[in-house]
């Protein structure tokens, strides 16, 4: 009988375009990829994140959950002349 993932089942129950967080496994620890989920198929999926695309192996995953969008970006601080 082949074990299930729930992280990956809940990774492949979401649309493409959700907002996402997922925990991975990497060599020496565990990472996150916040971003876009833009692509997946049956051994990965891709999230769109700040520093680029990260494509994670599902059998990887340790977590993952569709998360709110980003805050609006305040206005830049301007320096006070006196």
């Amino acid at each position: 009988m082949a074990m299930t993932n729930p992280a990956a089942d809940r990774l492949a129950a979401l649309p493409l375009g959700t907002r996402v967080v997922v925990r991975y496994r990497i060599e020496g620890g565990l990472t996150d990829a916040l971003g876009e989920l833009t692509g997946r198929d049956e051994a990965s999926c891709t999230v769109a994140t700040r520093r680029g695309d990260v494509v994670v192996p599902l059998d990887a995953v340790t977590a993952a959950k569709p998360v709110p969008p980003p805050p609006p970006r305040r206005d830049p601080r301007t320096a006070l002349h006196g």
